[in-house]
């Protein structure tokens, strides 16, 4: 009866099993998991939302690439960046992943075109291809004191049937970045072989270390899209905003924005409230963001000295992004691992293959929880680790 495009079967694993058995019991639990900004004690204004209600918000008038004055604060956000874009390769969407939707729809064919993912990343991409009929296929990041794209990965994985390739920067949970050099390389084969490279920037506000304002960017040789949003860059999840920019080559980019407005017009999801609201919103989330930049620095630190105490555990050089991700010892399963950390220490941590690491034995933690909270937990995670 049902699609293949869902999963055949919804049991839970053990771990899952394990995790809602604790969540009835009623016991405490310290929670290193969670990246929802609107729980872990940031502070939210209770007139954050109020722009919302402007009265432009009453008055329907749909354009489906989007607003003119949202798109003209998408590109103003950009140059906050250093990042030069014009508002007319904008394009709105209701959230990030409603833009790969349109993204897959643009680029592949169902029942055999697929897109190149990064392995490690966040297991959403695999859901998205598959609602979507597209087939995904995985290239490597390597880990050498910091990680890279994996060439030979990428060529391996590269068939007839590739019409893109998805690259995050930062990555989630790895928390690297593109360097020039992958960029270029990812570059170079969509455009050598005529396909888009989708860059997946949503944490791009969140860099571990200060860095200088980047250098003008080059133009894209390849038609490339960049996507972010509101629930990232300004802590809103809760505010359903995303965008993607479009860049490459000028007739490749008009090619795409006509087509997508097609595939916009059929759809129409972003919400006028939010697009009349844009410009404010951006504003007013600077300071949840200064305050999720703050909280991701110094639990990092905590973090830092926490493993420098103790050889056995290594802390993985990432660039930015909201996790951290730990090698610890393989002396047991990872789900075992993560079992036993949340049923004798109350603490809950994500084993690295629910991000398809490649090998045993990874941790991934999220830096956002409450600071206290945070040492207390990598404290318990540390000290069973150790034994």
């Amino acid at each position: 009866m049902f699609s293949s495009r869902v999963p055949r079967e919804l049991a839970l694993n053990q771990l899952s099993t394990a995790i809602t058995a604790h969540r009835a019991s009623g016991r405490r639990l310290i929670d290193l998991t969670v990246t929802n900004p609107t729980a872990v004690g940031i502070r939210y204004d209770p007139d954050l939302l109020a722009p919302l209600c402007g009265v432009e918000g009453l008055t329907y008038s749909p354009e489906p690439l989007g607003m003119r004055s949202a798109r003209r604060a998408v590109a103003a956000d950009y140059a906050r960046r250093g990042i030069s874009v014009a508002e007319d390769r904008i394009v709105l969407t209701a959230s990030t992943s409603e833009a790969y939707s349109l993204l897959f729809k643009l680029l592949c064919a169902p029942g055999g075109d697929h897109v190149l993912v990064p392995q490690p990343s966040y297991p959403l991409f695999d859901h998205l291809a598959r609602l979507d009929g597209v087939e995904w296929r995985p290239y490597a990041l390597e880990y050498h004191r910091r990680w890279a794209v994996d060439d030979q990965s990428v060529d391996a994985a590269w068939t007839d049937r590739t019409r893109a390739v998805l690259a995050v920067s930062p990555n989630n949970p790895t928390g690297s970045t593109l360097s020039a050099e992958d960029f270029d390389l990812l570059d170079r084969r969509c455009a050598q072989r005529e396909a888009a490279l989708i860059v997946d920037e949503v944490f791009a506000d969140y860099p571990f270390e200060p860095v200088p304002a980047p250098p003008p960017a080059r133009a894209a040789a390849a038609l490339t899209f960049r996507l972010g949003g509101l629930s990232k860059s300004a802590g809103l999840p809760q505010v359903k905003l995303g965008w993607m920019m479009i860049d490459g080559p000028d007739a490749l980019a008009r090619a795409a924005l006509d087509r997508l407005e097609l595939i916009c017009d059929t759809y129409l999801s972003v919400s006028s409230p939010v697009q009349a609201a844009a410009s404010a919103l951006m504003e007013r989330g600077g300071g949840i963001r200064q305050q999720i930049q703050s909280r991701i620095r110094v639990n990092l630190d905590q973090l830092r000295a926490a493993v420098t105490r103790d050889p056995s555990v290594e802390l993985l050089n990432g660039d930015g992004g909201w996790s951290a991700v730990l090698r610890v010892p393989s002396t047991e399963t990872e789900e075992a691992l993560v079992i036993h950390l949340l049923e004798h220490h109350e603490t809950l941590v994500h084993p690295g293959f629910f991000f398809d690491f490649p090998h045993e034995a990874f941790l991934v933690l999220s830096l956002l929880p409450p600071p206290a909270v945070f040492a207390e937990g990598v404290g318990r995670v540390v000290e069973h680790v150790r034994g």
